[in-house]
């Protein structure tokens, strides 16, 4: 009997901790969404590497991975469907949801980290995607010059 209380006290801790931190790390993983539909929209085509990077990256992070990846999908998807209807509204409306994180330093460098690694993905980081980049920056107050991407 105690063992089973053991057991099932630690499956609804666990549980508990991965609701909290989806809560809490919510605007984080929309942001990072948005992020990579920005880059991945710069160009013009949104790039199988590109998504499978980002995939990749909220599969490896601690903060982002206690996400149904499907949830991740579906922001992501919603994102670049706003590029596909106009791409004035997509970037106003990523840079929106990227906001959110301004001010959050280590969460700022490390979405502006992410939206390089997307944009070099496929093998050519492209004037337009460092250019979205610049703009990620400047959105978040920070120095474009900290990530290599001055012109």
């Amino acid at each position: 009997m105690i063992g089973w209380l053991r057991t099932n006290v630690a499956k609804a801790r666990e549980t508990l901790t991965a609701e909290v931190a989806k809560f809490k790390n919510r605007t984080f993983m929309e942001s990072v969404a948005n992020a990579c539909a920005l880059i991945s929209a710069a160009d013009g085509e949104v790039r199988s590497e590109e998504k499978m990077k980002m995939v990749g990256f909220i599969n490896a992070s601690p903060e982002l991975k206690v996400f149904d990846l499907n949830d991740v999908i579906k922001v992501f998807s919603d994102a670049c469907g706003k590029f596909e209807f106009d791409f004035q509204i997509g970037q106003a409306e990523a840079l929106k949801a990227i906001g959110k994180v301004k001010g959050k330093h280590s969460e700022a460098r490390l979405l502006v980290r992410v939206a390089c690694a997307i944009g070099a993905s496929d093998g050519h980081f492209d004037e337009k995607e460092k250019s979205a980049c610049r703009l990620i920056c400047l959105e978040l107050g920070l120095n474009p010059a900290d990530f290599e991407l001055e012109r």
